[in-house]
């Protein structure tokens, strides 16, 4: 029986006090239990990402949790995949852009024919929170003169405004 997108937020999980105590974490994994949940869950990104004014020519998909959903969905939507990794994880010509995280800078990599001048690019990944990361990535696909559409997340924490550090628009499936 095919799940619908109500069933597939209800299969998101939550754990208190997890990695540390005062932290509520969401757990997308029982969704990839559910192989007509992540079916529905990638074909509703797809809708949406089909409607927007302008076509997509890449999804870009972050470090770690964006390579689930995001190779699935650039097939569905008949594109390339451009991963985005930590410093040192990808091979050939990439280029970088730092990061804020709690306990100092990070860096992404993107390899530098990922995108090319002029390409329209969706960004995928789990989690919305700080916006750190994301903010990185569009900045990634900025230096290789693409243009982000759209930043899409499972989930976002609308608490820690992570939306207003990014350029592009945010849609989220679950905001918390």
């Amino acid at each position: 029986m095919p799940f619908t997108i109500e069933q597939v937020k209800a299969l998101v999980r939550e754990y208190p006090d997890f990695p540390t105590e005062g932290i509520l974490f969401r757990d997308i994994f029982p969704i990839f239990r559910e192989p007509e949940a992540v079916e529905c869950l990638v074909n509703h990104f797809a809708e949406k990402i089909r409607s927007l004014s302008a076509s997509v020519d890449v999804v870009v998909g972050l470090d770690a949790r964006g390579f689930l959903f995001g190779p699935l969905l650039a097939m569905k939507l008949n594109v390339p995949f451009a991963p985005v990794r930590k410093r040192g994880n990808l091979p050939g010509k990439v280029c970088q852009a730092s990061y804020a995280k709690e306990y100092g800078l990070d860096v992404f990599e993107m390899q530098e024919e990922a995108v090319e001048s002029g390409q329209n690019v969706v960004i995928v990944d789990d989690l919305l929170a700080t916006g750190g990361s994301c903010k990185a990535a569009e900045a990634l696909v900025e230096k290789r003169g693409g243009n982000v559409l759209l930043n899409a997340f499972v989930i976002s924490l609308a608490g820690l405004e992570g939306h207003k550090k990014l350029h592009a628009p945010v849609y989220s499936l679950i905001e918390c």
